[in-house]
């Protein structure tokens, strides 16, 4: 008895996503989009995740647009995307009317296929989308986030396929999206569905250990259904098994796909030669790397943590903070480590290793999790540690977004005449701040995508910066055009000096020696803190909010400004009472450690 197995291919989502920091471009999709939809896949993963994110972002381009053309380009084909539960696209619950209307406006503007997940496998998270994407005749597919801990057992994944069963969904997806299943374990997970279960089982596995491909195979022979992959030359490493490989492997087999092999290879070429233009967004950690196993930690959550720690100079303390995040997973009751949890646990670690001292300063994000804001965790909390985040405040022990109002109106009325469509205020949605940016600059027609700004004709500066503010440069470097932007300086010491740029979006740190005082406009003017009463951070962020004006008084340990980093807001004490005597920052401002921010006298 022969059984076909089913292809999704990721190359238009999470393959360029997990290689090159989701930069690929809709001009280089829309090319081989003819080709992808003679192929045959059951569906292409094109949307979600951090897509969305990065089009807003850095690339200047309408995620919906995107969307509407690759509709246009693959009629053929199912559309797919990955979709946060309650959290849609953004790293907070919205609003049950909000996940309504976003999941109604994504069928329409063509998506076929919903996989949708929650960071706490908390399936009362996932039931309104659920029931969203039925009421659009869509296909629903529930999502095992997968990860490992003691209280992450065959049974219980079992048990929340069977949920998610019931709330109406069409199919069931195992998403192992640190890579860490192995093929033994993934036969008897899969095994242990297909016998409870009446719907199809697909297998999404990032190969980030190098067992990617045998746990497929384990998986199809337990009675799998459906493999993700992707093309070749986007494959492997953090990413996906080769679809090519694949095909080849089952082919001739009782698994036989029936793809085209040579139309694949033909795919894989142009994506070959593609890949090739991103190659500044390549990180040093999307190869093969078994401490996956140990640590969990996906790929990208890896090289974000990287680029931090080389903005702190700390990059050698890279160790230190793998061997943390496991520990701060289990005081956290052992949530998976995917979108937002991934952030939200290396994030914390990141700081209990770099002030010396565990959860000497707790995340914003990290207390609302002990508070119940995310859902029920899988495991038992630390109860010290949640006394220490959250004090005497009450315990939310319902599902989250039963506590939150309507928001589509005020959405509405808060982003007006920007907004020209109904797509355009969920984007403001999902990201108020950055999505805001993206409309006005539209509006005034100065939407430029990064390392695509023209040349400057003076000096390489192509927008002065002043305090706060990066002064952006293009480099031309043989052919190929970069956007550098110094968006501060660090101390001086032993004659050198560190900048911290990010270049073409992504984090850097150089060190001049021997070099002159002049800092240029992006430089900080901020002097260094040298007093209890200067109020600085430990890490280079952008200011969220002021929560003080000058002239108020604080108390020690009073919250006086929130920052962001790594997607994570932080608050800031006052680490003495007094009154404000100065404020050198406002909302939005780049900050750098050591620099007085606040000054407050006692």
């Amino acid at each position: 008895m022969t059984k076909k197995i089913f292809v999704t291919d990721t190359i238009l989502r999470d393959a360029h996503q997990s290689l090159l920091a989701t930069r690929m471009r809709t001009e280089d999709m829309l090319p081989i989009c003819d080709k992808l939809d003679k192929v045959g896949y059951w569906s292409l993963e094109v949307w979600g995740g951090a897509t969305f994110d990065a089009c807003v972002r850095f690339l200047k381009e309408d995620p919906w647009e995107r969307l509407r053309k690759l509709r246009a380009a693959l009629p053929n084909t199912r559309l797919q995307m990955l979709l946060r539960g309650q959290n849609l696209l953004g790293y907070r619950h919205y609003s049950d009317d909000v996940v309504k209307a976003f999941v109604a406006k994504a069928a329409v503007n063509g998506i076929d296929v919903f996989r949708i997940f929650d960071a706490m496998n908390d399936v009362r998270n996932l039931r309104v989308a659920i029931e969203a994407v039925k009421a659009a005749g869509k296909h629903a597919q529930g999502t095992i986030a997968y990860t490992t801990s003691p209280v992450h057992t065959i049974e219980a994944f079992v048990a929340q396929a069977k949920q998610m069963e019931a709330m109406g969904c069409d199919s069931i997806a195992i998403k192992d999206m640190a890579g860490l299943l192995t093929p033994y374990a993934t036969g008897e997970l899969v095994k242990a569905l297909k016998a409870e279960l009446s719907l199809p089982v697909f297998i999404h596995s990032h190969d980030t250990a190098g067992l990617a491909a045998m746990c497929q195979l384990k998986a199809i022979e337990n009675g799998a259904d459906h493999i993700d992959t992707a093309i070749s030359s986007f494959a492997w490493g953090t990413s996906h098994p080769g679809t090519e490989s694949m095909v080849a492997a089952l082919k001739g087999s009782e698994f036989d796909t029936g793809l085209d092999l040579e139309l694949l290879q033909e795919i894989g070429l142009y994506f070959y030669a593609v890949r090739k233009k991103y190659h500044q967004f390549e990180s040093e950690f999307t190869a093969v790397d078994t401490r996956v196993q140990v640590n969990q930690v996906p790929g990208g959550m890896i090289s974000n943590l990287a680029n931090q720690l080389k903005e702190q100079g700390a990059l050698n303390r890279m160790g230190e903070v793998l061997a943390e995040i496991p520990r701060v997973r289990h005081d956290l009751g052992y949530p998976p480590l995917v979108t937002p949890t991934s952030q939200i646990v290396g994030t914390q670690a990141f700081f209990n290793v770099l002030a010396g001292e565990r959860y000497k300063t707790i995340t914003n994000e990290v207390k609302l999790y002990l508070q119940g804001g995310y859902g029920k965790a899988p495991g038992q909390v630390d109860e010290n540690l949640r006394r220490q985040a959250i004090g005497s405040e009450d315990v939310i022990d319902v599902r989250p977004a039963d506590l939150l109002k309507p928001e589509m109106t005020k959405l509405r009325g808060d982003i007006g005449a920007l907004a020209h469509s109904e797509e355009d205020v969920l984007t403001y949605a999902m990201f108020p701040d950055i999505g805001r940016k993206f409309l006005e600059e539209r509006e005034a027609g100065t939407l430029v995508p990064e390392a695509l700004l023209p040349i400057p004709e003076a000096g390489g500066v192509s927008k002065p910066g002043g305090e706060g503010v990066p002064t952006e440069f293009v480099i031309d470097v043989h052919g190929e055009t970069y956007r550098v932007d110094i968006t501060g300086v660090g101390v001086k010491a032993e004659g050198k000096r560190h900048f911290y740029l990010s270049i073409d979006g992504m984090p850097e740190e150089v060190v001049f020696e021997p070099l002159n005082e002049f800092v240029g406009g992006g430089g900080s003017k901020r002097k260094q803190a040298s007093a209890p009463g200067h109020v600085s951070t430990t890490m280079p962020g952008n200011i969220v909010d002021v929560l003080v004006k000058q002239g108020d008084t604080v108390k020690a340990g009073q919250a006086v400004l929130i920052t962001e980093a790594m997607k994570m807001e932080t608050e800031v004490q006052a680490a003495i009472a007094g009154k404000v005597v100065a404020i050198h920052v406002a909302k939005g401002d780049r900050v750098n450690p050591g620099e007085i921010l606040i000054e407050i006298e006692g």
